[in-house]
Order: C-alpha cells, then structure tokens, then sequence
C-alpha cells in the first residue's frame, strides 16, 4: 500500500534529518542539554518519589498481538548454593528472557522503518539479525534524565480514562497543557495520560491491549512545534488502535522514529503520578528515564522515576 499524501506531508513538516549533522543517532535527545537537565533538577521541591514502570513478570501486559514480545520467563539458576562448600556463604541467582519492549519500555529509533530508511537517512538494511542496530541503538541514547511534563488529556477531558480507540489530539494536548499550568519547552520528555492502564491493572489484558486510545496522525506536529525531547504514554500501542486512517498502521511511530529521531515510550503507569500532580497541583517535575543499555537494541525496559 502506498502512504497517503496527508502522511507525507507532515513528515516534510517534522523532518529532523541532518539537524544535528549527518553523523546524529540520538536525534531529538540532543535537545536535552546541560542546562535543560539544571532546570529539570530545580523542579524539585519535596524530593517525593514516583516510580512509573509496571511490575515485570510472567504475566505481563503482552497478550500474542505482537508477535516476539514475551513476557519475562524469570527462572531461578541457583538457590541457597553453598559454592564453596557445606556451611559457607550460599547464594541465589536467577535469569530473565524477555522481550525488551514486553513491558514499560522506550522505541529506539532503529525500532521502525519505512521506504527502506530509519532516522537521518540510515539504510534499513543495517539492522539485522546478526549485527542487530548498526545505527542507532538504543544504547546510545545514555543517560536519559531532563524535566518531565504529564499532559493528563483524561483528567482534562473530566474522564477517569478515554474510550478505546478515542484519538488524542493537538487540542487535547493544549488542553492538558492549560490544565497543568505549565507550558512544554524544548527538552522536556511529555508523559501523555489516557488512563488506559486502568484496564491492565484491574486485570483486563485483552481490553488494555485493543481497542486503545492513543495518539493522533496529527500529534507529531505538535511535538516537533515544542522541540520535546521524547514522549511517553500509559498504553500497549502507543498510537490510537485501530488507526485513524484506514490501512494505514503505525505511522505515529513512523513520524517520531524516523522523521523526527524522537524516543517514543509505552507501558508507562501514570496513575500515581496523575494523582500526585493533581494534588500538588503541579504538573512539571524532574524525570530519570535511562534505557536499559542494550547494545544493538531497537528498544529497552526502563523503570522510570519522576521526582517532584
């Protein structure tokens, strides 16, 4: 199927390639600069910690809709092993397969691609089974620390959580954005809020995973407008699911990986922290998010913090 024009278009108007030179893996985490993390860190007032990663266990939120993405087979290898003899110290190990994007987790930019390309021109080709990310990897991404914003769109639009397959959209981001009293800069990583996780955490892992509200064709504009550094939500898709435009599937992730260079998250649990902020009645907070550095990944769990 040919990508519609509508698409096209606003990948033109997103474009990042070359921005930080022909050389750029990182893309918009270049944003994140020195001065950027020492605003982020004077966000801090009661130093409240908020932990956003859902638990990782067997029964994790991948349910077979994408294929490969196994929740962790966590397996003990040791227990209580006395290795150097009757009465000496024993030890416990275990040992974890996963998928690396099973649960709360970052897109790395060589995570999609689409005419043969990834972000800055690179060739698809250069992820493959052996080498894995050649360009790219999610490990180069290094300490991913800056102000976070929480864009509550549910608690804006008066919800506890959108309906399955409601698109968000630029306006309901502005929304979000007057509700927190804050305004998005360059730099900042914007957590998104559905609610959708609601239906994970009360049990409900089909529900969670589709239908799901998610982001709309037209966000990335607004996030290239406002120079974010990267952006995250509470749902398995990321994107509205089903999409919007019949057919066309994933181009949300194929605005912000490729055109744009901008990590995408998933699988955040934002629950906490929408209480939190709503109570505090501040939205802008100091936000520790470093992928797990897999060398050659395409994406990496990470156990996010934010701090307030």
């Amino acid at each position: 199927m040919t990508l519609p024009t509508e698409f096209h278009d606003i990948a033109k108007r997103v474009n990042n390639w070359g921005r930080w030179g022909e050389a750029d893996e990182i893309g918009t985490l270049n944003l994140i600069t020195e001065e950027v993390v020492r605003e982020a860190a004077r966000t801090v007032t009661s130093g409240r910690r908020l932990p956003l990663a859902l638990p990782l266990r067997q029964d994790g939120v991948q349910t077979g809709l994408i294929p490969g993405r196994v929740n962790p087979l966590h397996t003990m290898v040791a227990v209580n092993a006395e290795l150097f003899g009757p009465g000496t110290v024993a030890t416990s190990d275990d040992a974890v397969t996963m998928g690396l994007q099973a649960a709360t987790h970052w897109d790395g930019l060589a995570h999609v691609s689409y005419g043969g390309r990834l972000y800055n021109g690179r060739p698809a080709s250069s992820v493959t089974a052996h080498d894995r990310a050649v360009f790219h990897g999610v490990e180069k991404a290094g300490p991913v620390l800056s102000r976070g914003v929480l864009l509550d769109v549910a608690r804006a639009r008066g919800v506890d959580r959108l309906d399955a397959g409601q698109a968000v959209t630029p306006q309901d981001l502005d929304a979000a954005e007057e509700l927190a009293g804050v305004r998005v800069r360059a730099g900042d990583i914007v957590l998104v809020r559905t609610g959708q996780v609601q239906r994970y955490l009360t049990g409900d892992k089909e529900a969670y995973a589709y239908p799901s509200p998610g982001l709309s064709i037209r966000t990335p504009e607004w996030f290239h407008a406002h120079d974010v550094a990267a952006v995250a939500n509470d749902t398995l898709t990321f994107e509205v699911f089903p999409p919007e435009i019949e057919n066309l599937w994933l181009p949300v992730h194929a605005l912000h990986l490729v055109e744009m260079g901008m990590p995408q998250g998933q699988n955040w649990n934002l629950e906490e922290l929408s209480q939190a902020c709503a109570e505090e009645r501040r939205y802008a907070f100091l936000l520790a998010a470093p992928p797990e550095p897999f060398v050659g990944g395409v994406g990496a769990p990470v156990a996010p913090v934010a701090v307030l």
